[in-house]
Formats: structure tokens, sequence, C-alpha cells
């Protein structure tokens, strides 16, 4: 008996089609620049801290990036630090405060302290004593739509105690800061 020659099979090399080739990388491509567009959209937004309002936590002149993606489906919480336009202004540069009272509250600022709904308010962080209550030396309810701000340097800051401010509109806030990317010795997330 002879040997049988076996013949090794190979599968017939399957031809791409350029045509869909290309359109898969363009989609890749398109999917790619699509995410990045959206991160930076959302996520990538910056602003500049004007002033020495919101010093210790972020100092004058700090870029700082917004998170305006979060708004769009929760509420901003007590103790965010946000970004908004005072009273809607286009024209004002952009405010940077942290939010103190919330929609429906009533807020008021008696003998330096923080009071909500009656009760006294106690920070985590230890803030100065207010000296000044502003317009809070009276009671100020918010509305449904309405956030009360304070800045961190709580007696050199331009916030929700004065009338150039006042109570913040859900609709005036761009976001919320989380983020400082410049000067680099600040560099990281925002507390």
């Amino acid at each position: 008996m002879g040997r049988q020659h076996k013949e090794k099979r190979t599968k017939p090399q399957r031809r791409r089609n350029p045509f869909l080739y290309l359109c898969g990388w363009i989609f890749q491509i398109i999917l790619v620049m699509l995410f990045a567009y959206v991160l930076v959209y959302f996520f990538g937004q910056s602003r500049t801290n004007v002033g020495q309002s919101m010093d210790a936590t972020i100092s004058g002149g700090d870029k700082v990036l917004l998170d305006e993606l979060t708004y769009k489906f929760s509420a901003p919480k007590r103790g965010d630090i946000i970004a908004f336009k005072p009273n809607g202004s286009e024209n004002s540069h952009s405010y940077i405060k942290r939010v103190i009272g919330l929609p429906g509250e009533t807020i008021q600022i008696i003998d330096g302290m923080i009071y909500i709904n009656g009760n006294v308010y106690l920070e985590e962080k230890d803030y100065p004593a207010i000296t000044d209550a502003g317009l809070a030396s009276e009671p100020i309810t918010l509305s449904s739509t309405e956030y009360f701000v304070l800045g961190d340097n709580r007696n050199n800051s331009e916030d929700s105690r004065y009338a150039d401010v006042g109570n913040v509109e859900t609709s005036d806030i761009e976001g919320k800061v989380w983020f400082i990317i410049s000067p680099s010795e600040h560099f990281g997330f925002v507390n």
C-alpha cells in the first residue's frame, strides 16, 4: 500500500470588502470623537475663580472644571460648590460659591451662626464666624427653585447675603465645581 498523500486543506482567505473596512474605521473614529465631545462638554468646561471669597478651598485665579451633567439628573446638594451667573446676567463673570440653603428652606444668620429652618447648621469644616449677616439677619425663605450660597471665606465674600447676588435660581447654575486644573500647586479634586 502506498502512502496516501494528505493535502493540507487551507481555508480560502476571505477577501475583505474595502468599503466595509473603511466604514468600520469611520464608525470607530466618530464614536471616539462623540465620546470625547461629551466628556469635554459636560465635564471639561472651565471657569476661573475671581477674588478671595472661596479661600482656602479655591484661591483667586484658580481655574476649575465644571460637571454640567450631574445637575441635569439631580439637584445641587448642601455643601456642593457651584458656578453660577448672578441674577442670570450673561455679562457677568461666573461666581463660585458653596450651597448652604436648599429650595423651600428658611435661612437666617444670628450671632455669626447659620440657622436652617430654625436649627443651627453645624458645618464639617471650620469656617470663620460670620461678622456681617447682610440680608440674612432677617429670615430668608427660599422658593422651590432657589438656593442660598456662601463663600468659604465668609467675611470676604459677595454671596446670597447681599442683594447684588441674592438667592441663586436653578436656571442660573452652570454646574458643579469638581476639579482645579491650574495653577499646578492647587491641582486636584475640590472638597
